[in-house]
Formats: structure tokens, sequence, C-alpha cells
């Protein structure tokens, strides 16, 4: 006897066999045919469905967490800026007051210096006036 190998068409026809017996099994092990499929299947369905509940409410929790807190960082930036402008009418209300106090320093110093040249120009006169 020859060692013959097959032709194209007789190992296509092979193939097509194969194929045609893994569909009928497949067939025969379908769910569709499976009583406990259905019950499965509704099973299946309702954990799903439970499961989109709960990742719905997580969100929904999450966006109510997202717009308190930005409720809350929206206070604080107005409570910030609020203080700020505070403190700035202080901090201005501070330098008018440093700066009259400053001008009531100055013209003390001037009083004073006027005072002293006075006193030095009455001594002066009086040197002069006994030289004489």
């Amino acid at each position: 006897m020859r060692n013959r190998e097959p032709t194209l068409e007789e190992r296509r026809a092979t193939s097509a066999k194969a194929k045609q017996a893994q569909l009928e099994k497949a067939r025969a092990k379908a769910p569709a045919n499976d009583p406990e499929f259905a019950e499965k299947q509704s099973r299946r369905q309702a954990i799903h469905s439970a499961r989109e509940v709960r990742a719905s409410e997580r969100k929904a929790a999450k966006m109510r967490e997202a717009e308190a807190k930005a409720d809350m960082e929206a206070a604080r930036a107005a409570r910030l800026r609020a203080d700020q402008a505070a403190e700035e009418a202080v901090m201005a209300e501070r330098r008018v007051a440093q700066a009259a106090e400053d001008e009531e320093q100055r013209k003390h110093e001037i009083a004073l210096e006027a005072e002293r040249k006075a006193e030095r120009d009455r001594r002066y006169a009086a040197r002069k006036a006994r030289q004489k």
C-alpha cells in the first residue's frame, strides 16, 4: 500500500464534517433547551439591575457630596475675601492714623526746632548786647 495524502477536496470535506459535528454538539447543549438556563439568566439579570441601581446611587451620592464640597469651598472663599477686605480696611485706617501721627510729630519737631532757634537767637542777641 502506498502512503497517500488526502487531496484538498477531501481535507475540505473532512473539515466541513468536523465543523458540522461541533455545531450539532453545541446545538444539543444549547442553553435555550436547558430549563435551568432561563432561571439562571433571570437571576443574573436581577443581579445586574441591582448593581446598576447601587452604582447610580453611589454616583448620586458623589454628586451631592461634590456639590456640598463646592458650596463649602465657595463659602470659605467668601469668608476669606471678607476677612481680607476687613484686614485691608484696618490696615488702611492704621496707615491713615500713622500718617496723621507722623504729620503731628513733624509739626511738633518743627515747633521745637523753631523754639530752639528762637532761644539761640535770643542768646546770640544777648551776647552781642553785652559786648557793646
